[in-house]
């Protein structure tokens, strides 16, 4: 297994505010699936980003973020 980073940028259709951060994971060695990784960031990280800003009032739908990875390297930190 390798563990990997990457810097990404989170936006939700209707909350104005930017997710700036990074997203560390680990997969067996390989090309990175930006689209696989880009889910997994909005799953594990993105939905509950929002949540926390929104509010327990509004529910965040997964499919109302998009996620933008600029970057992603090899970790070993």
């Amino acid at each position: 297994m390798t563990t990997y980073i990457a810097q990404f940028t989170a936006k939700h259709r209707i909350i104005q505010i930017e997710q700036n951060s990074i997203f560390i994971w680990r997969q067996e060695g390989g090309e990175i699936d930006e689209t696989l990784l880009s889910d997994k960031i909005t799953r594990e990280s993105s939905v509950h980003f929002y949540q926390l800003v929104a509010g327990k009032g509004y529910e965040i739908a997964s499919n109302d973020i998009s996620v933008t990875v600029w970057k992603t390297e090899p970790f070993a930190g």
